[in-house]
């Protein structure tokens, strides 16, 4: 099923990527709840999360877990938390979020308003880590 990730995969949708390989892509949220709000995909269409099959969702979190190891070098003084929401678009996603307390994870936190230059800067510095 297509979503706006999709399109992201493809490249219609421009977005900020921090680490990409020929099955994952890891992107930064448009509409971050903390800065370095990462999302962490699977190439292939797949709704649920757990739908996926087996070594590819385990190959999934070790993807995931690489990124997290540079998010928790780029924001040392905070904990790299994770979750599966699976709700926002039709697309098996991973959200990876600095967070210094558990409200700092709260999806209904006012969502931050980064301009593209602070993007491009957290990108840069996760992929630099």
């Amino acid at each position: 099923m297509s979503s706006i990730f999709t399109k992201i995969i493809s490249g219609e949708i421009p977005s900020y990527k921090v680490a990409e390989d020929e099955n994952f892509l890891a992107f930064l949220d448009v509409k971050p709840i903390a800065k370095g709000h990462t999302l962490v995909i699977p190439k292939k269409e797949v709704d649920l999360i757990f739908d996926l099959e087996n070594e590819y969702f385990k190959d999934l979190w070790g993807f995931a877990q690489n990124v997290a190891k540079k998010l928790a070098k780029a924001y040392p003084e905070q904990r790299i938390a994770s979750a599966v929401v699976g709700l926002e678009v039709p697309h098996a996603h991973i959200h990876l979020i600095p967070i210094n307390k558990m409200e700092d994870m709260n999806f209904k936190n006012v969502r931050l308003k980064l301009t593209d230059s602070e993007y491009q800067e957290i990108r840069d510095s996760i992929r630099n880590a």
